[in-house]
């Protein structure tokens, strides 16, 4: 498994990685894959291992409906690329274990650091353990919750940058991204995107 942090898309050509970060949360993920499922598109959680374990019954639905599993660290920390490698190991390591149990033996396929928080240390112990560093090339930056026009504009604005699109599912109020993220896949697929994953190998 590479380590490097990967961005690309798996179907070539003009297709998009929709990612979510920070879930899942029981309120907004439901919200998020019923919108998913309306438009027939396939995306990426980014799990904080707690919440994984929490709420079991959200990691299976994310599984059965065909989306993929991103291990997002266990207590979220921005900082972790400035502390030793064995905290950004258990970290890592820690996360998916709980992701696994609460998928019940899924495949977690890729590594996102919280803020982008990558070191070469905490990268290759995640290909180590057969995920996949995954970067963004666009921020919605729903988080800050500026409106779901604002979101979709961030994103049109940004779609040059490259294919893989941040979203959260978790974190705080999404209503938001849930309003916002019906609105970007009607326009993405409008203008010709095909949806994808982000590659593995």
């Amino acid at each position: 498994m590479p380590d490097s942090i990967q961005h690309q898309a798996e179907t070539p050509g003009r297709a998009v990685n929709i990612t979510f970060d920070d879930g899942p949360d029981p309120r907004w993920t439901p919200q998020i894959l019923d919108v998913l499922r309306w438009h027939h598109v396939h995306a990426t959680f980014c799990m904080i291992g707690p919440q994984a374990l929490a709420h079991p019954d959200l990691v299976r639905r994310v599984v059965d409906e065909g989306h993929r599993l991103c291990d997002h660290t266990v207590h979220h920390d921005t900082t972790m690329n400035h502390k030793p490698l064995g905290y950004q190991e258990s970290e890592t390591l820690d996360a998916l274990a709980m992701i696994e149990e609460a998928s019940g033996g899924a495949r977690v396929e890729y590594f996102r650091a919280p803020g982008g928080a990558f070191t070469p240390g905490n990268r290759a112990r995640a290909a180590r353990n057969g995920m996949r560093p995954l970067g963004w090339n666009v921020d919605t930056k729903d988080y800050e919750e500026p409106g779901a026009t604002a979101i979709l504009r961030t994103l049109r604005d940004e779609i040059h940058n490259g294919p893989t699109i941040l979203f959260h599912d978790g974190g705080g109020y999404r209503g938001q991204t849930v309003e916002a993220l019906d609105l970007a896949l009607t326009w993405l697929r409008a203008h010709g995107y095909a949806f994808s994953f982000p590659k593995v190998g």
